[in-house]
């Protein structure tokens, strides 16, 4: 599942607008905030290592800088 942002991004805009055509404004504000919520933790995956010795690698170095 290593999709790039952009596609996520396409694919969860344009699903969400299709499916909340007519929702009521609190329904299309709580898909929108789902869908922030995940760019956010895409964002973050991609920032931070994900293999495990390459994690503590990057602890390491973080601990070392300050």
């Amino acid at each position: 599942m290593n999709r790039p942002l952009i596609s996520f991004l396409a694919t969860g805009v344009t699903s969400t607008v299709v499916a909340l055509t007519g929702a009521p404004w609190w329904r299309t504000a709580a898909a929108f905030g789902c869908l922030g919520l995940g760019l956010v933790v895409i964002a973050l995956q991609s920032v931070f290592p994900q293999e495990s010795a390459h994690r503590l690698a990057w602890w390491r170095d973080r601990r070392r800088q300050r």
